[in-house]
């Protein structure tokens, strides 16, 4: 059981981690400025509060924008367990996995998620509970060999047998 961090649709790779950081070199210090431009950032600055083990919870299209592949990899680094959304952008999903971040797409059941909330996923039964709701979403479940990459803790790990 994990909070949450709720964010609107089309939240862009730009916005995941802003491009004026690339020239960072270190994942762990670039992840200190993950989300920083996001206008929910405003209210709670995701990269000095996030802890291992919460979640994201977004609206549509999470991810879009450019390919970068900095925007999921800061994102597992600073902790975060799942990402749960409407939608994601096709390449932001693609990297997520290859790097062995799961994300989920529940569709408009996101909505039923708000910031601040406690839950608690189960990815091999494709189920959310919201716990201090009492509610359970059901989704369907990660692919099996989706679920053993993140397992592994990435596409490279999986192909070269490893397990974390």
């Amino acid at each position: 059981m994990s909070k949450v961090w709720r964010y609107g649709d089309h939240i862009d790779t730009d916005v995941i981690i802003p491009a004026r950081y690339l020239n960072i070199a270190d994942f762990t210090e670039l992840a200190e400025h993950a989300m920083e431009d996001s206008k929910e950032n405003l209210v709670e600055n995701f990269a000095a509060g996030v802890k291992v083990g919460d979640y994201i919870v977004a609206g549509k299209n999470f991810g879009c924008g450019s390919s970068r592949e900095h925007a999921p990899v800061v994102l597992k680094v600073k902790g975060i367990k799942c990402i749960v959304a409407d939608s994601f952008a096709r390449i932001f999903y693609r990297n997520a996995i290859n790097i062995g971040l799961p994300v989920l797409e529940i569709g408009k059941d996101v909505e039923k998620i708000e910031a601040g909330d406690t839950i608690d996923v189960d990815m091999a039964k494709g189920e959310i509970t919201i716990v201090n709701k009492n509610i359970v979403i059901k989704t369907k479940p990660l692919p099996e060999f989706i679920q053993k990459i993140a397992d592994c803790g990435g596409l490279i790990n999986y192909v070269k047998g490893e397990n974390k």
